[in-house]
C-alpha cells in the first residue's frame, strides 16, 4: 500500500516529463554540420506504385563516420487520411548547418524553400490534394500510371525556383522565411516519419554508393518506387544538381544536442506547451494540473512574444536590405534568443515538478484492496 502511494506521483511526474519531451521532438534537431550538402541532383520520379501512396522526395542526410548521403526519393503509405508530408531540411544555425526533421500533418509547412522537384518547388505543394477518403493526383508533376489509378488532374504548376541549393540561410542559401500560414500550420497535429521511412534511411546509409564523397552529388540511386527496395523500380541521377565541393578538412561537427533537449533558432519552431489531465481525483493532482496550466499558458504568450518580435525584424531586415553580415548577425541574435527561452521554460518545468514530487499525496483510508476480498 506505501509503495502504491509512493510511486504514484512518480509516475505522473514521469508521465508529464515524457509529455514535455514528445511535444519538442515533434520537430527534432538532428545534428549540426559546419558545410552545407550538396545541390539536390536532377532524376525522374518513379511511376507511383499504387492508389494511396504519397511522394516523399530525396534529401542529403548526414553521419559523422560517413559524411553527407543520398536518401533517394519514394512513395510512401502516409500514416492517415488526410495527412502530407512536409520535408525535412538544413538550415544555417548561425553557427552551423542543423537538420529539422520532417514530418506528417494537415498542411505542409514550412520546408526551407528548397526545390526538392515533383511538386515541392519551395513554397506548400502542388503535386496532389486530398479529396474526402481518396488522394487525387497532380499528373503535372508526378509520375501515374492514369490506366490504373484515375483520381488524376492535370494543373500547370508555376512559380516554382529553378535552383537545387539544398539549405537554407548562411552563404548561398536559400534566403526563404515562413509565412504566417506555415508558421500557424506547426500548432496542428503532428506525426513523424513511418517505419518504412526510417527503415529506407537506415538502407541508405548502409549503401557506399550514395555517400556523397562517392557519387559526388549525382547518386546511382537517386529514387525508389517503394521505401526500403533499392532493387527494383530504381532510377539513378540524370545529373548533380551543381558543382560538388569536397568537405573542408578537419570540419567541425558533432551531436546538436545529446541527452538535452533539442533546440531551435527561432520562435516559431517551438511547440505549444501543453498539459495532461491526471489519470486520479487527489486534490494534490488537480493543484498540480491548475498549475501546469497556468504555467503553460504564460510559455505560451512568451513563445507568440518573442515570435511577433523576431518576425518583426525579418521585415525590417528585407525593408532595409540587410546584406549576409547583417542578416547573419540577426539569425545569432535570434537563436541566442530561442534557445535561452526554451531553457529558461525548460527549467521552469522541472521546478514545478521537483515541488511536486516533495509533495506526494495523501494515503489513502487502510482497507481491503478488491484482491483482498475473498
Amino acid at each position: 500500500m506505501r509503495i502504491g502511494v509512493i510511486l504514484r506521483p512518480l509516475l505522473f511526474s514521469l508521465g508529464l516529463i515524457c509529455l514535455f519531451q514528445t511535444a519538442f521532438a515533434q520537430v527534432s534537431v538532428g545534428i549540426s554540420v559546419s558545410f552545407g550538402p550538396p545541390p539536390i541532383p536532377i532524376y525522374e520520379q518513379p511511376v507511383c506504385p499504387a492508389d494511396g501512396y504519397l511522394w516523399v522526395p530525396g534529401y542529403w542526410a548526414y553521419d559523422d563516420e560517413i559524411g553527407y548521403y543520398w536518401v533517394p526519393g519514394t512513395w510512401v503509405e502516409p500514416p492517415e487520411v488526410g495527412f502530407l508530408w512536409t520535408p525535412g531540411y538544413w538550415g544555417w544555425g548561425g553557427s552551423a548547418f542543423i537538420f529539422r526533421q520532417g514530418y506528417w500533418g494537415p498542411h505542409v509547412g514550412f520546408y526551407g524553400g528548397i526545390n526538392y522537384g515533383f511538386g515541392y518547388g519551395g513554397v506548400g505543394y502542388n503535386g496532389g490534394r486530398w479529396e474526402g477518403n481518396h488522394f487525387a493526383y497532380n499528373t503535372y508533376v508526378n509520375h501515374v500510371n492514369t490506366t490504373i489509378i484515375h483520381n488524376t488532374y492535370n494543373v500547370h504548376v508555376t512559380n516554382v525556383t529553378e535552383t537545387r541549393v539544398s539549405y537554407n540561410g548562411g552563404d548561398g542559401g536559400i534566403q526563404a522565411r515562413p509565412t504566417r500560414q506555415e508558421q500557424a500550420y506547426t500548432n496542428e497535429r503532428r506525426m513523424g516519419p513511418v517505419a518504412a521511412q526510417t527503415q529506407h534511411v537506415q538502407i541508405a546509409r548502409g549503401n557506399p554508393e550514395l555517400r556523397a564523397a562517392a557519387n559526388r552529388g549525382k547518386p546511382a540511386i537517386a529514387a525508389t518506387a517503394r521505401p526500403g527496395n533499392f532493387n527494383a523500380g530504381v532510377v539513378a541521377a540524370r545529373e548533380a544538381g551543381g558543382e560538388y565541393k569536397s568537405p573542408p578538412p578537419n570540419a567541425a561537427h558533432g551531436p546538436a544536442h545529446g541527452a538535452n533537449p533539442p533546440t531551435y533558432t527561432h520562435a516559431s519552431q517551438l511547440q505549444p506547451h501543453a498539459t495532461k489531465p491526471p489519470n486520479t481525483g487527489d486534490t494534490l493532482d488537480k493543484r498540480y494540473q491548475q498549475q501546469q496550466e497556468k504555467l503553460a499558458a504564460k510559455q505560451n504568450q512568451e513563445h507568440q512574444k518573442l515570435q511577433q518580435q523576431q518576425e518583426k525584424q525579418h521585415q525590417q531586415a528585407s525593408q532595409k536590405g540587410y546584406n549576409d553580415a547583417q542578416r547573419q548577425a540577426m539569425e545569432q541574435r535570434h537563436a541566442q534568443q530561442t534557445q535561452q527561452l526554451q531553457q529558461k521554460h525548460a527549467t521552469q518545468q522541472q521546478h514545478l515538478e521537483e515541488r511536486q514530487g516533495s509533495h506526494p499525496p495523501a494515503p489513502k483510508p487502510e482497507g481491503h484492496s478488491p484482491a483482498e476480498k475473498h
